[in-house]
């Protein structure tokens, strides 16, 4: 059971990465910028929900225009379904598996938005702290749920705090959408305690440190050049949560 269950969880994961990418490239623009609304060749998106689901494929562009556009559609896909297999493994069938299935393909695009334009929507963002606290309310109610609402509360004011006491301290360094993704994965790291919320903050910090690092080694940065938190933040957050479910 546990084998089947993660297999579907990839499957899962692989149909929702298909979709990213026609997201990430309507979101991937700077602030200030409407989201974009048509293919890399101009031609108008339509499909379900104004445009926003479906493929990254554009059925106008004659050859040999491309007509796949935006990140990797494989590389997405494979990633996502690796994300939700791994946490399945980790969690097991426990009401929060939910939760965190919901939230991969959601942390995923913001990850490779911000990549691209050192940007962390609003629309993304905000809607997924109060959508991760609902869920985890609901989680909690049930039998076999292996972690705490409270604290998962509590875990997005405490990340969130911390991110804007970073935020104001060294404005240059960050921007205030992190502060707003701290609040996020403050509140899924909290679920499985103080533990697991320290270990995806420190974990996060590390990544980027590192991510930094060889950026200045491999001579593509310096010491003022910006860099995107975002991912680092979110791969942290993933070390954190799948040590704190296997722990739970």
């Amino acid at each position: 059971m546990p084998a089947l269950l993660a297999v579907l969880a990839a499957v899962y994961g692989a149909l929702a990465g298909v979709l990213l990418p026609r997201a990430a490239h309507r979101l991937a623009v700077t602030a200030g910028q409407p989201w974009r609304s048509d293919c890399p060749q101009g031609h108008p998106l339509t499909g379900p929900a104004n445009g926003w689901l479906g493929t990254a494929r554009c059925l106008n562009c004659p050859p040999p225009a491309p007509r796949w556009y935006g990140p990797s559609t494989p590389l997405l896909a494979t990633l996502t379904a690796l994300l939700c297999a791994a946490l399945t493994t980790a969690a097991g069938p426990r009401p929060e598996l939910a939760v965190w299935l919901a939230l991969v393909p959601f942390g995923v695009l913001l990850a490779v938005v911000d990549h691209a334009v050192h940007r962390l929507p609003d629309v993304l963002t905000l809607p997924l702290a109060a959508a991760a606290l609902v869920l985890l309310g609901a989680a909690a109610a049930l039998d076999g749920a292996a972690g705490s609402w409270t604290g998962a509360l509590l875990g997005g004011l405490a990340l969130g705090g911390t991110y804007l006491l970073l935020f104001l301290a060294h404005p240059t360094g960050m921007g205030f959408g992190d502060v707003k993704l701290a609040v996020v994965l403050g509140v899924t790291l909290g679920w499985y305690g103080w533990g697991v919320l320290v270990l995806g903050f420190v974990a996060g910090l590390g990544y980027g440190g590192g991510y930094a690092l060889s950026l200045v080694l491999r001579g593509r940065a310096g010491r003022r050049t910006a860099m995107p938190l975002g991912p680092c933040m979110l791969a942290g957050a993933v070390t954190g949560l799948l040590c704190g479910a296997l722990a739970a």
